[in-house]
C-alpha cells in the first residue's frame, strides 16, 4: 500500500448507503480515512497529500473477480509467483482490484503446486490483491466436465481437501463441486463449517438435488447456465434453482457468449442484482491476440471473442470485468447501484471479506475505481495506490 496520503476531491461517491455529489475521499496508509461532502468541514488534509480532481467522475468500489484462471499469458495453474504477478498487475486496467486465483481439475500434484504457490505468494504494491483461491474441481460430474479434464475428476474426499486447505495456508475461499456426489452432505457440511463458500458447478443435479444441498451448506452456483441443467417444464434444474431459491447466489459470465443477451435479461429479471455475482472465468489468452493457447494441458483456440477446445467446448473466457459490467448496465432496469452489488458487494460478502472490501466506507481498503458516465475507468486504486490511470 502507498504511505503517501491521497485526496480525491469533487467526486460523486457511491457509499454503502447513498450517492454523495461533490464529495471528498481521504486515503491514508491504504485505507479510507474519511468521506466528506464539499460543504462539510473536512478532516485536515496532510501537506504531502497527492490530490486527484474527481470532477465529472464517479467513485465506485473496485471489482472483485471471484473466478479467474488467468490473463495476459499467465494462469494460476502455472504455479509461479510470476504468473500471479502478471495477473495481479494487469487486472486493475479492467477495474479488478481483488481476485480469487482459480485452479481447475488436474492431477493432484499440479493442484498441490498451485495451492502451495498461493500460500507463498506475496502481495505487491499497486497490484490487484489475491484474496484467496477458488478451487474449481476436481470433485465434479464427468458428464458436465466441460473444459475440466475428465481423467482427473475425483469423488469428494474430505481428507484430501483438508490437506489442500492446509497447503494453501487456508486460502481456499470457494470450491466448485457437484453436490450430487456428496450423497450424505457431510463433505459440504464440513467445508461450510470452515467458512468455505460451497458452489455447485459442473453438476448434473436437478432442482431437487440443488434444493437438498442447501441445508448442508451450498450457497452458490458456478457460472450460471454453463455445465448444469437448464430449465425444463418438468424439472427446472439448477438454473431454475437460481430463479426460485432466494438463499442461492449465482456467478454469471456476462460476455454474450456463455449466456445469450436475452438470457442475461431473463436471469437479471428473475434472480436480480442482490444475488448475482459477475465473474470473468478468464483464461490466459485474456488481453492477448487471437491464436492458440492452453488450459489445463488442453489446446485452446481463441477467435472472435471466444475460447474453445478443439471439440468446440467453451474453455473459459477472455472477458474483462469492465466489459461484463458494461453489458449488464445495458439491461433494462439495471443501474450503477446494481453493478456495484454484482461486482463488489456480493462477491465480498460471499467470501467473507466485506469487512475490508466491497464498498467505499471509512476504515475499509481503498480499492476504488473512478469512472466516467460510460463506465470507462479513469483510475484504479488498489489499497490506496494508483494502479491504473486511463489514457
Amino acid at each position: 500500500m502507498s504511505n503517501q496520503p491521497l485526496l480525491i476531491k469533487n467526486v460523486t461517491i457511491y457509499t454503502e448507503d447513498e450517492a454523495i455529489s461533490n464529495g471528498n475521499i481521504l486515503i491514508n496508509n491504504g485505507v479510507i480515512q474519511s468521506i466528506d461532502r464539499m460543504n462539510e468541514e473536512s478532516e485536515t488534509i496532510p501537506e504531502d497529500a497527492r490530490i486527484i480532481d474527481g470532477s465529472e467522475m464517479t467513485a465506485i468500489p473496485g471489482f472483485i473477480d471471484g473466478h479467474i484462471h488467468g490473463a495476459y499469458g499467465a494462469d494460476a495453474m502455472d504455479s509461479t509467483e510470476e504468473a500471479l504477478d502478471t495477473m495481479a498487475s494487469f487486472l486493475p486496467k479492467e477495474g479488478t482490484t481483488s481476485f480469487l486465483a482459480t485452479t481447475m481439475t488436474n492431477s493432484t500434484e499440479n493442484i498441490e503446486k498451485a495451492l502451495a504457490n498461493a500460500e507463498n505468494y506475496k502481495q505487491k504494491d499497486g497490484y490487484a490483491e489475491m484474496i484467496g483461491v477458488h478451487l474449481e474441481g476436481p470433485f465434479v460430474e464427468k458428464s458436465k466436465a466441460g473444459a475440466q479434464p475428465q481423467e482427473h475428476i475425483l469423488e469428494p474426499d474430505l481428507e484430501k481437501f483438508k490437506k489442500w486447505q492446509e497447503m494453501s495456508g487456508n486460502t481456499i475461499r470457494t470450491i466448485t463441486m457437484a453436490p450430487e456426489h456428496d450423497t450424505d452432505g457431510s463433505f459440504m457440511q464440513e467445508l461450510a463449517s470452515q467458512g468455505v463458500n460451497v458452489s455447485a458447478g459442473h453438476t448434473d443435479a436437478n432442482f431437487e438435488g440443488i434444493k437438498r444441498a442447501i441445508p448442508f451448506g451450498l450457497h452458490q452456483l458456478t457460472h450460471l447456465c454453463n455445465q448444469m441443467n437448464g430449465i425444463h417444464h418438468r424439472d427446472i434444474g439448477a438454473v431454475g434453482a437460481a430463479f426460485q431459491l432466494e438463499n442461492l447466489q449465482a456467478e454469471l459470465i456476462a460476455d454474450g457468449v456463455h449466456v445469450a443477451p436475452e438470457m442475461l435479461q431473463l436471469i437479471y429479471r428473475n434472480v436480480g442484482s442482490d444475488r448475482l455475482i459477475l465473474i470473468t472465468d478468464a483464461m490466459r489468452a485474456k488481453g492477448l491476440p487471437d491464436g492458440d493457447y492452453e488450459l489445463g494441458g488442453q489446446p485452446v483456440i481463441v477467435s472472435n471473442g471466444k475460447a474453445v477446445l478443439e471439440n468446440g467446448t467453451l474453455a473459459g473466457s477472455i472477458l474483462k470485468m469492465r466489459d461484463a459490467a458494461k453489458r449488464m448496465l445495458e439491461i433494462n432496469d439495471a443501474d450503477i447501484r446494481d453493478i456495484i452489488k454484482m461486482t463488489a458487494v456480493n462477491p465480498a460478502k460471499q467470501v467473507d471479506v466485506y469487512d475490508r472490501k466491497g464498498s467505499i466506507s471509512k476504515g475499509k481498503d481503498a480499492d476504488i475505481l473512478l469512472i466516467d458516465d460510460d463506465l470507462n475507468i479513469q483510475y484504479s486504486l488498489c489499497r490506496g495506490t494508483i494502479a491504473y490511470k486511463g489514457e
